[in-house]
């Protein structure tokens, strides 16, 4: 039950946040860290069992699908879904690559989903990996052009320029942002911001 409440309070967190942050590494930490301070006692050691030994905490390996996308290239087509230039979502007709179903994020989610509720039942699966991939797909899934349009690639080669540097739209939203406003806010202090965020969210749920 530890790790079915972790999931609850990951989507629960994303869907009170204030604004749509894209989430390059900096915006998975701190989906994450924020996400930990809602953790239940039992959810909390579930998810202690589960980390990787020489990690500090969840949010310190939230970024790890993106740093082994490389080395794990089945891997890169489960961080998004795009559909074909209308803004709503078909799970059949959007949720493939290449012909092979059941390969986009949302399926990614569920599955992942699945393996954790066989915690403490079957040491079938590598639940280490299934918690870090479906805490990384639970931000991902709420970076708008994460579920985009095919035809841009979600955002990816729509040129754009944030001040003075020349980017993508996809890249704004999954960096640029989070990265002016960590500075020009909170001094480049990220753990600041993510408790700032998480005041934000606290002071929502209580109107």
């Amino acid at each position: 039950m530890g790790l079915i409440i972790f999931v609850s309070v990951l989507l629960c967190v994303l869907a009170s946040a204030p604004t749509s942050n894209g989430w390059g590494p900096e915006g998975h930490y701190m989906v994450c860290k924020i996400a930990e301070t809602y953790l239940t006692s039992n959810a909390r050691k579930a998810v202690g069992d589960l980390l990787p030994k020489d990690a500090i905490d969840l949010a310190s390996v939230c970024s790890w699908p993106d740093e082994i996308r490389k080395q794990q290239k089945w891997s890169t087509m489960l961080h998004f879904v795009n559909t074909p230039g209308v803004c709503n979502f078909d799970y059949n007709r959007d949720c493939h690559y290449n012909g092979i179903k059941d390969f986009c994020v949302v399926a990614a989610i569920k599955n992942y989903t699945e393996q954790l509720e066989t915690y403490q039942h079957s040491p079938t699966y590598n639940l280490t990996e299934a918690l870090m991939f479906l805490a990384h797909f639970v931000g991902d899934i709420h970076q708008p052009l994460h579920c985009g349009f095919a035809a841009d690639y979600g955002g990816n080669i729509i040129p754009v320029n944030w001040y003075d540097v020349k980017t993508n739209l996809h890249r704004v939203w999954d960096d640029n942002m989070i990265l002016t406003r960590m500075i020009d806010s909170f001094f480049g202090d990220l753990n600041t911001m993510a408790e700032e965020l998480n005041m934000e969210i606290n002071s929502q749920a209580s109107v």
